[in-house]
């Protein structure tokens, strides 16, 4: 399917489509996109909490803003590259990398002029009162090979086309969530960073340093800086944050505790600081996000 360029805002969401081409099966008919309409309908893709997943070559001026993404966002590239706004800053994804982005933050991404942008994606919806797939032991971004997903992604829709046999459609639903979920939650046989994060969770509160952080890991400061790297694509000290913004997150959601009280609890004493640094990495600051 081809669009023609294509630009609206509402609140503070933004879509330029250009020349961009794509396939996409959606969960259900209800969508308020309109990029959206005529695409496929596979409702068994709800009992895994997908909205839609789908293959996207885009080109420059392509750019999407979500101002508040109601649900997990996993991308694959395989061809060209583009950037994706990561913890509050943008970064760039490359052929045989992903990207996951976690719910209820600002969602952004966007071709760079003068380069193609390929990618297949999976977008979940989840509410604020359930788990999300993204884990404390999530990377944002990190290698990956696609073509399983994108396998199973055209498979689904050539489907959704055709026979579709709820058995054969089963199959290829099932397959689109778990090689998603095999970025999101990998199993690796080195636990250090498991470990690491599960003693280290429960406490956010505490100022920890590196150099605790890499005590409890048993290795040296460097080179946990290099594990959490390429596990994660973030510093320890980074990881360390997001995992306090998605505590921060989910206390403004359930409780009705002041800001000032959650800061502390994740770790910041100035209410100041942990405003900016929050709005910084959802897009919205605390109280706006409450």
């Amino acid at each position: 399917m081809s669009v023609k360029k294509d630009e609206y805002v509402m609140r503070d969401d933004v879509q330029i489509l250009g020349d961009s081409s794509y396939l996409l099966v959606r969960s259900d008919e209800v969508e308020e996109r309109d990029w959206m309409a005529g695409s496929p309908v596979c409702p068994l893709l709800s009992q895994h909490h997908v909205a839609h997943a789908g293959i996207l070559r885009s080109r420059f001026p392509f750019e999407i803003v979500r101002a508040d993404q109601s649900g997990s966002y996993m991308m694959a590239c395989f061809g060209g590259e583009g950037r994706v706004l990561v913890d509050g800053a943008w970064k760039t994804v490359r052929s045989g990398e992903a990207c996951l982005l976690p719910p209820f933050v600002r969602n952004a991404f966007k071709c760079v002029e003068g380069k193609s942008w390929d990618f297949c994606w999976v977008r979940y919806l989840e509410s604020r009162e359930r788990k999300p797939i993204v884990s404390q032991n999530s990377p944002v971004l990190r290698t990956y090979d696609n073509a399983p997903l994108r396998s199973a992604i055209e498979g689904l829709y050539a489907e959704t086309l055709g026979a579709m046999n709820p058995g054969v459609l089963g199959h290829w639903v099932e397959l689109v969530h778990q090689y998603a979920l095999r970025f999101a939650q990998p199993h690796d046989s080195d636990d250090r960073l498991w470990r690491l994060w599960n003693r280290v969770e429960p406490e956010l509160e505490r100022k920890w340093s590196l150099f605790e952080l890499s005590e409890i890991a048993h290795v040296s400061e460097e080179h946990l800086r290099r594990l959490c790297r390429k596990r994660y694509g973030r510093s320890p000290m980074q990881h360390l944050t997001f995992l306090r913004i998605q505590r921060a997150k989910n206390l403004l959601s359930s409780t009705d505790e002041k800001i000032e009280t959650i800061a502390r609890l994740v770790g910041y004493e100035n209410p100041f600081t942990f405003s900016s640094l929050f709005k910084k990495w959802v897009g919205w600051s605390p109280s706006r996000y409450r």
